[in-house]
């Protein structure tokens, strides 16, 4: 797509600019309203992400979390904003721990090692990088800040340790008189066992651990306490702190994060900053994946990683599939198991159909280019389809800039691409318009560059594509081209000598392979679909 960039402000469209955008409403959890976004500080946001536990590999509940935010960072960054975009891995939990021992390696080097996993993962489904990556195990001492704040203004309180272990620090959940404002939840409804932890030691079954101690021996670090690892909240306040201050403008994350982890982070960050406002001014959850009806999740054996996922289809496939769906509504993830063994994903393939025909209207439009004379007018027909690609790219952005609407843009996209071969099908039939047709096929092209990149689809150039594709997909039914080119070349062969039977034999084989032939005066070429 890079090579297409420079046409987005030509052929008559709109310039992106502030000052013809529409206002950017967000959907906020907090208020439970879309509202717009004002930032705290003019031309710049602070956008913070919850990250990934690395104990495993990311399954496409992750990716969806993954894949929403980035939209929202590159809606941002259309708009023209400095985004600081921070995503914290967590390096640092007794899931690590536990898959370690089985593993018999480090807990830092089995969570250096999914971390890393996970960012190629995201990167092949074009999640941009964050501004900032933080570890746990490396903002220990802003923890430690924090945990002893709360200690000093009596909003925690430190529990001693059995012999031979540190001592663990609780939040009182009941000292701050806003808990609960973010799920809706009422602390007096919020009884032991109803999701919380027991233990005798805390003052109230509600308080949540900052700091928990552990023995001399085991995985940890010094603290006034004794030695020990943070608690799963703290992180996050730490973090966040560290990167974007106290009161930034966007936390983001799953909707099953919503509580207990986001309802505690502001609860000990908003204590520890008492009378200095808000933790955080937007809170955007999303939606879950859903297999059967059930969340996909590792809890519940229904997951499926990227990484099965992309082992049948491409990488730009699972975006597109991810990214059209509200990111506040829930994704059904069909899963077709047949009899001969494999697993099939309906949904996504039927994405990467898509991506293949928004890649085929690329390649038609390979090269094109128009000589635009000043003053020069466009007949009728042409006129109206050129206002209508200016009409669609107008809808789209007006749909993304209200709370991310990307269905109405994927439309959108889609209908550009159909407006773009019916110019490419006129300049193919007609000679005397065919400037009027490039130029509205241009503008199309231009229209469509300028969305796919917010959406973050058609990233590469379209030869790359299908090499890619092709290569996969023979791979699935194993096939390689040279085979595939044999028999296409017997094929030729075979009319050649006007054995049609034959011919007809081994196109039919080849369909039934999934491959589909195309005969033109200069040859025939083929495609394998997906």
């Amino acid at each position: 797509m890079a090579a297409h960039a420079a046409t987005r402000y030509e052929f008559g469209l709109p310039m992106t600019s502030a000052a013809v955008l529409p206002p950017l409403s967000l959907h906020n959890t907090l208020t439970r309203k879309v509202e717009p976004l004002e930032p705290r500080e003019p031309g710049k946001v602070g956008l913070y992400l919850c990250g990934p536990t690395t104990y495993d590999v990311a399954h496409v509940g992750h990716a969806r979390s993954a894949v929403a935010f980035d939209l929202l960072l590159r809606v941002l960054r259309h708009r023209g904003l400095d985004v600081n975009y921070v995503r914290n891995i967590t390096d640092v939990d007794d899931k690590i721990l536990e898959r370690a021992k089985q593993a018999g390696e480090a807990p830092t080097v089995l969570a250096a090692r999914m971390a890393e996993l996970y960012r190629n993962d995201m990167s092949a489904l074009g999640c941009e990088r964050p501004t900032h990556e933080p570890k746990v195990s490396e903002h220990i001492p802003q923890i430690l800040r924090i945990i002893e704040e709360l200690v000093s203004r009596d909003g925690a309180y430190a529990v001693p340790g059995a012999e031979g272990r540190g001592g663990d620090v609780y939040f009182r959940v009941r000292a701050f008189e806003g808990y609960g404002k973010l799920s809706g939840r009422n602390v007096d409804d919020l009884r032991s066992g109803a999701r919380v932890e027991v233990d005798e030691r805390k003052e109230d079954p509600l308080d949540f651990a900052l700091w928990k101690g552990c023995g001399d021996d085991e995985w940890g670090w010094p603290s006034p306490w004794g030695r020990g690892r943070p608690g799963w909240h703290i992180e996050c306040s730490a973090m966040s702190a560290q990167y974007l201050g106290h009161g930034f403008d966007i936390h983001a994350g799953g909707m099953d994060l919503i509580f207990p982890h986001h309802e505690n982070e502001i609860a000990q960050s908003e204590a520890a900053h008492h009378g200095e406002g808000v933790f955080a001014r937007c809170w955007m959850h999303n939606g879950f994946v859903n297999v059967d009806k059930e969340k996909m999740s590792k809890s519940l054996g229904n997951f499926f990683t990227v990484r099965d996922v992309l082992a049948r289809n491409d990488a730009e496939a699972l975006r597109l599939f991810l990214v059209q769906h509200h990111y506040r509504g829930p994704v059904v993830f069909d899963v077709d198991k047949r009899e001969d063994g494999r697993v099939v994903f309906p949904g996504i393939d039927e994405a990467e159909r898509s991506v293949d025909y928004l890649y085929t209207t690329l390649a038609r439009l390979d090269g094109i280019t128009v000589a635009i004379t000043p003053g020069s007018q466009m007949p009728a027909e042409f006129q109206k389809a050129l206002d209508e690609v200016a009409s669609l790219r107008t809808g789209a952005i007006a749909s993304l800039y209200e709370d991310l609407g990307a269905a109405g843009a994927v439309a959108s996209v889609h209908r550009l691409a159909g407006l773009i071969n019916e110019m490419m099908d006129l300049h193919q039939r007609r000679k005397g318009d065919r400037p009027s047709i490039a130029r509205v096929a241009a503008a199309g092209l231009s229209a469509l560059t300028e969305l796919a990149e917010v959406l973050g689809i058609l990233r590469a150039p379209p030869g790359r594509y299908f090499a890619r594709t092709r290569k996969q997909r023979l791979a699935l039914v194993g096939l390689e081209e040279s085979m595939v080119d044999e028999k296409v070349n017997a094929r030729i062969a075979a009319r050649a000598a006007k054995d049609f039977a034959a011919a007809d034999a081994i196109r039919k084989e080849l369909e039934g392979l999934g491959i589909e032939l195309f005969d033109h005066p200069s040859g025939t070429t083929w495609k394998k679909g997906v």
